[in-house]
């Protein structure tokens, strides 16, 4: 709990007060490996932030393929943050990548918590728009880069998640087959 006070800390100021009624609203919730958190075809029914794990985000493009374009682990939010809001069906899927621990709000806590915590709306909204930057700062070198330069940039922005995610899901979100990945890996040791 004091990992995700710490983080909306860093978008605002709150009270205990304040802090301990959010709180309040959480629930935990454990994902085993490859259960959703959210899916395409039905509305998201929490907003989530990882205590423990990786999840990713993916869908399925025209020709059947499942794409991978976003990871998130510890401490970060996760949420289908548009379509929550407006309660309206995911087109994406949010799977947990290794097992996970979350701490969890209801649509209806997350509504309570705007309208009764002054300024909850301003920390959000800063908290959403740093989310959207990451994950710009994060793709846009994948257009333009060579196969090899992007897992390298992957590797520098990921750290921590190399070892953790199947390289399935890590040549999905860089645009490549899996033997690619491996021949790139085998090349760079």
């Amino acid at each position: 709990m004091e990992e995700f006070i710490n983080y909306v800390l860093q978008f605002g100021n709150l009270n205990k007060q304040q802090t301990d009624f959010i709180t309040s609203k959480a629930k935990t919730l454990e994902l085993n490996k490859e259960e959703y958190f959210s899916e395409a075809g039905k509305i998201p029914r929490h907003v989530g932030f990882v205590l423990e794990g990786v999840v990713r985000f993916c869908y399925y493009n025209n020709k059947g393929e499942e794409i991978t374009h976003h990871f998130i682990d510890e401490n970060n939010f996760v949420s289908d943050q548009q379509k929550f809001d407006a309660q309206v069906v995911a087109s994406e899927y949010i799977q947990a990548v290794t097992h996970c621990k979350l701490l969890i709000f209801s649509k209806k806590d997350w509504d309570e918590i705007g309208n009764t915590v002054v300024g909850w709306d301003a920390i959000t909204g800063l908290i959403v728009k740093n989310c959207l930057l990451k994950t710009i700062e994060r793709r846009s070198p994948l257009v333009s880069e060579d196969a090899t330069t992007r897992y390298l940039s992957f590797i520098e922005h990921f750290p921590r998640l190399v070892n953790r995610i199947p390289l399935s899901y890590i040549a999905s979100y860089l645009g490549i087959t899996q033997q690619s990945l491996s021949r790139i890996r085998k090349n760079i040791r």
